[in-house]
């Protein structure tokens, strides 16, 4: 099937941000009072989803939406050591030659994804929603398919995090599982996405044709 949309997350997926996330939420430990991440335990990690993650870290829930955005502010303080992935431009592009509507849907804010992304680059999205909470993504992935006028079987939503895929799972939205972000790919292929991506240029050569 040819998507008609395509939605993505952004940390993980086009960001390479995991590195800079160890970093700032053993730093945050401190200061917040929640436990650090052993450098041991990150393999293990890497396959937990968020709320296993949360609970490992002894998280409250109340303080996560605080600690979030503590983060989206270091990361703009550090911005310009967080790469795109590389061909995500290349790809970008392909996409939207082809005639697919593009989309974003991510917890970091827009400032941040204009500062990696590029301007050209975030321009080519359409129906952006920046600032989610952490589990809030399924009503912001309704928000982008009402303003598009397209249905959940137009659309695909590309991620790298468990969250990411129950999210589509509950508009009824294909999964695109990426294997290079937070979550490890044979942690995400145990839930079965609609795709797997195993490096970000075969995105478009599945999508685009």
């Amino acid at each position: 099937m040819k998507y008609k949309l395509v939605i993505f997350d952004f940390d993980g997926t086009l960001a390479d941000s995991f590195p800079f996330f160890l970093h700032a939420v053993n730093a945050l430990a401190e200061k917040h009072h929640f436990r650090k991440i052993d450098p041991e335990q990150v393999e293990t990690l890497r396959h937990y989803d968020a709320k296993r993650i949360i609970r490992q870290l002894r998280i409250p829930l109340w303080k996560v939406p605080m600690v979030a955005a503590v983060f989206r502010k270091r990361m703009a303080q550090n911005v310009g050591d967080i790469p795109m992935f590389p061909a995500v431009t290349e790809m970008l592009h392909t996409l939207s030659e082809q005639g697919i509507t593009l989309s974003l849907v991510t917890s970091n804010s827009h400032e941040n994804v204009l500062k990696i992304l590029g301007k050209e680059n975030t321009g080519l999205l359409r129906y952006p929603q920046y600032g989610t909470s952490l589990f809030g993504k399924a009503s912001k992935l309704k928000t982008i398919l009402r303003k598009s006028g397209l249905a959940a079987e137009e659309a695909i939503y590309i991620g790298d995090e468990i969250r990411d895929l129950n999210a589509a799972r509950a508009v009824n939205m294909d999964f695109g599982a990426v294997t290079w972000g937070y979550t490890k790919g044979d942690a995400l292929m145990e839930h079965s996405p609609s795709a797997m991506f195993n490096r970000v240029g075969e995105i478009a050569e599945k999508l685009a044709h």
